[in-house]
């Protein structure tokens, strides 16, 4: 059998007529183009060790395009809750000369570290929008955005202690916390739905990773061998942590009405 090599062709598709050069979408509503949005929310953290935080705050953001926003989120602790893990720690924990170091003898919860607050400015970019029906009766428009930025967080943390000029780790006053603020990245998504022009809800999930001694306890050193213990509470005792959060918000955006595209 003999055969010849063919070269495949293509031809582009022209459109005429009102098609042509006319825009993918057209009245599209532009829910977020030139808008400022204020946005109180409900704040927790999610898996958590020794302690569980409820936030109250709110997000402001201007909406530069409706596809790119900066603004700043903040909160401030309303609810500090102790897990079960801190529960069994308190109420098993042996306390003699030996855990004198580590274990609080008025409760391990006083020991365990707190959010007190957090403010993060932020950049969002949106990159996906549409409808979402519920059982094919309702619509409602809808978009997916996606945030990053730094995070200003005030934790308040066991104070070190051991050290020359501090309080040996075995007094009981060296279990005060102390405050102070960490600073961090912060990234994370959202789901935005608007009901009306000017109302809008929606979910937020952000992460904030940092290091801090959520516990209290004295787990390393500085020495050869991190992973000992230095009968000391220093920078060195505090752990990685991908802390994270889940909020729920409620927008409200001015002005009241929105820009509708060609």
């Amino acid at each position: 059998m003999l055969g010849s090599n063919r070269t495949a062709q293509g031809q582009e598709i022209q459109l005429t007529g009102p098609l042509k050069g006319a825009p993918a979408v057209r009245n599209l509503r532009l829910y977020r183009k030139g808008r400022l949005e204020i946005a109180p929310t409900a704040s927790f953290t999610l898996l958590d060790e020794y302690r569980r935080t409820f936030l109250t705050g709110g997000r402001v953001q201007y909406n530069l395009t409706d596809w790119l926003a900066v603004g700043a989120w903040g909160g401030y602790t309303a609810l500090s809750m102790t897990t079960h893990l801190t529960d069994q720690i308190d109420e098993t924990a042996v306390r003699n000369e030996k855990t004198a170091l580590n274990i609080n003898p008025s409760g391990f919860a006083e020991q365990t570290s707190k959010i007190v607050w957090m403010a993060t400015p932020q950049i969002s970019f949106i990159p996906f929008r549409g409808k979402m029906s519920l059982f094919e009766m309702m619509f409602i428009d809808t978009d997916v955005y996606f945030y990053g930025g730094a995070a200003f967080i005030g934790i308040k943390e066991r104070g070190f202690c051991g050290s020359q000029g501090k309080l040996n780790c075995k007094d009981p006053a060296s279990f005060e916390l102390a405050s102070r603020t960490a600073i961090a990245p912060t990234f994370g998504m959202g789901l935005t739905f608007y009901p009306t022009h000017f109302l809008s809800f929606g979910v937020e999930y952000r992460a904030f990773p940092f290091s801090w001694n959520r516990s209290g306890f004295d787990s390393k050193s500085d020495s050869p061998h991190p992973n000992t213990c230095d009968n000391q509470i220093s920078a060195v005792d505090r752990t990685f942590k991908f802390n994270q959060m889940l909020s729920i918000f409620l927008g409200f955006s001015f002005p009241s009405k929105i820009q509708i595209s060609d």
